[in-house]
């Protein structure tokens, strides 16, 4: 083979492998805006963690699944590939896996969609019960600190609110119901806030 075949053959190859670097930035920006945006967990996921999750996750694609599949690949056939070939074949792969990914990301987000919408209308729903009953009870020690209010839910659609008093030492605190309509609001004796709270 000539110099001048082998230099075109070899650049030939070059850009048939060279996809997968382009398709990194490009689908890891992508990935970042899905975990951001529609997210897999009801509690969501900030800005710079989805992008983080999305880097990392594509490094692991194409630094390590993508090579060993290149391998297997390799192995199994009868003449080995030569060095550019190979790249090509990992190339190939890392771009496979980074477009799965995506579509992977896709998936687990609108999967989770039903649940994290039904959890923040229960979020919401214990809001504004607490914040009626609050307003009702003509406690204006409450009423002044009900900016103070903080959740935690105990099982699906029972939740405990609490609001600090005024020494900030005390809280008055309430079992909210939401599957109930509207909402069952109950005092909780307890005063301890959620922070320390142990469900009995």
């Amino acid at each position: 083979m000539s110099d001048e075949t082998f230099f075109w053959s070899r650049l030939r190859w070059r850009l048939r492998g060279s996809w997968m670097w382009p398709a990194f930035v490009v689908l890891t920006i992508a990935d970042g805006l899905l975990l951001w945006q529609l997210p897999p967990f009801s509690t969501g996921v900030r800005p710079v963690s989805a992008f983080l999750l999305a880097i990392f996750g594509n490094l692991i694609l194409i630094g390590a699944l993508a090579p060993w599949f290149a391998r297997r690949l390799a192995a199994r056939r009868q003449q080995p590939p030569t060095s550019g070939e190979y790249e090509v074949i990992k190339d190939r792969f890392g771009t496979a896996l980074l477009v799965a990914g995506v579509f992977g990301v896709l998936a687990s987000g609108l999967a989770a969609r039903p649940t994290v919408v039904s959890e923040t209308e229960d979020t919401e729903a214990n809001a504004r019960a607490v914040r009626d009953h609050v307003l009702r009870s003509g406690d204006e020690e409450l009423v002044r600190n009900i900016e103070t209010a903080n959740t935690i839910r105990l099982e699906q659609d029972f939740f405990r609110t609490c609001i600090a008093r005024d020494d900030r030492d005390r809280y008055a605190c309430f079992f909210v119901h939401t599957d109930e309509s509207p909402p069952r609001v109950e005092r909780d004796p307890s005063q301890e806030p959620n922070s320390v709270y142990r469900v009995p």
